[in-house]
């Protein structure tokens, strides 16, 4: 009798073993997860992201994922979209830890997206792996979408004070790249959307030592050796919106950064409308096919009177492409930067733009 009551208990001991909920922890390189975004893949233990709008999605089943995560200074934020339906807000610590992304979800297939609302000028984020629990398994990841389209920006771009419906205050708790008229745009063609951005920034001239043409091309956006491969992806369109930042500093004689471009004399109009043309040159010269659209807006760079829509127009006319295109977003007529109603309307104009122009017509 002794013997068989030893043996019961071994037995429900075992049994309780096999059915407790098994934990997995799933590598940052897991193939059943879909990236979308200039990403640093060369660091061995983590994915290194930098830039505002990247995009990591899953698919699963179970009830429980987790995140592992560790910001470099505490001030990215990320949304985290459950099932296309839901939507927190993370900020991940300066600290490596782990954050619960899904929990008690009923279960069954679940999709999660964490999308960076941020700049990188508050630095990189760095994406460890996940962590499966209560029996939740990674399935394969989501379809890859053939369309991509590409946005070259400043502030407006990058989502800067969106939110701020006070003031509009650099705090990046008020930046959201996800409501941003690009980011909108790509989630209407169900395209992929890179985001080639940074506040203050232009084509001859930037609130700091850096202009377009010096960070198009990285990976690391504050290493001038860490180039981006662009064989990664090719995008369809390309939306190039700059200038703004330029009308208001080649206006300030004074400035550091005019001193440093210019010396102490204003650009021509010649010079500026030539550096606009190079750029474009540059970005035709990146991506062959793309149909490009040189946009200017929504802030007073556009509004009455202003000759900088005119200096875009010259710029593309000197171009002689058929597939490069002129936009010039309506003049949202107010203080600060666009806000969240501002993009929304931002983004309708600029895909009845698309819709007419018929850009994602391959044979055009």
């Amino acid at each position: 009798m002794k013997n068989i009551t030893i043996i019961l208990l071994i037995t429900i001991i075992f049994l309780s073993c096999t059915n407790q909920k098994k934990t997995e922890f799933v590598s940052f390189k897991d193939s059943n997860i879909l990236y979308t975004g200039r990403i640093n893949f060369n660091n061995d233990t983590a994915a290194i992201l930098y830039w505002p709008g990247t995009s990591i999605k899953l698919n699963f089943k179970g009830s429980t994922l987790k995140i592992l995560l560790k910001d470099t200074k505490g001030k990215n934020f990320y949304n985290i979209i459950l099932d296309n339906d839901s939507m927190f807000i993370l900020r991940p610590d300066t600290i490596k830890q782990w954050y619960n992304i899904a929990q008690n979800l009923p279960n069954k297939k679940h999709t999660v997206e964490i999308f960076k609302r941020t700049e990188w000028r508050v630095g990189p984020t760095y994406l460890y792996g996940f962590k499966t629990g209560d029996n939740t398994e990674l399935l394969p990841p989501p379809i890859h979408t053939k369309k991509t389209i590409e946005f070259f920006g400043n502030s407006i771009t990058a989502g800067y004070a969106i939110g701020d419906t006070v003031e509009d205050l650099a705090d990046s708790l008020f930046t959201d790249n996800y409501l941003t008229y690009g980011a909108i745009t790509a989630r209407h063609y169900n395209a992929n959307y890179y985001c080639t951005a940074r506040g203050g920034i232009g084509i001859t001239i930037s609130w700091f030592p850096m202009i377009m043409k010096e960070m198009y091309n990285r990976l690391d956006p504050e290493d001038s050796t860490s180039v981006w491969d662009f064989s990664r992806y090719t995008p369809d369109i390309v939306v190039i919106n700059l200038f703004q930042n330029d009308s208001w500093l080649v206006e300030k004689p004074d400035y550091p950064e005019f001193k440093h471009r210019f010396g102490t004399k204003k650009p021509s109009k010649e010079f500026i409308i030539n550096e606009y043309y190079n750029f474009v040159k540059t970005i035709r010269q990146t991506y062959p096919n793309a149909k490009i659209i040189c946009a200017l807006g929504s802030m007073d760079a556009v509004k009455k009177g202003s000759k900088w829509p005119d200096y875009v127009r010259q710029a593309v006319d000197k171009m002689n492409d058929n597939n490069i295109y002129t936009y010039v977003f309506p003049y949202i007529n107010k203080d600060g930067h666009p806000k969240i109603k501002d993009h929304k309307i931002m983004a309708d104009s600029l895909i009845n733009f698309i819709d007419r122009e018929d850009l994602w017509n391959e044979n055009k």
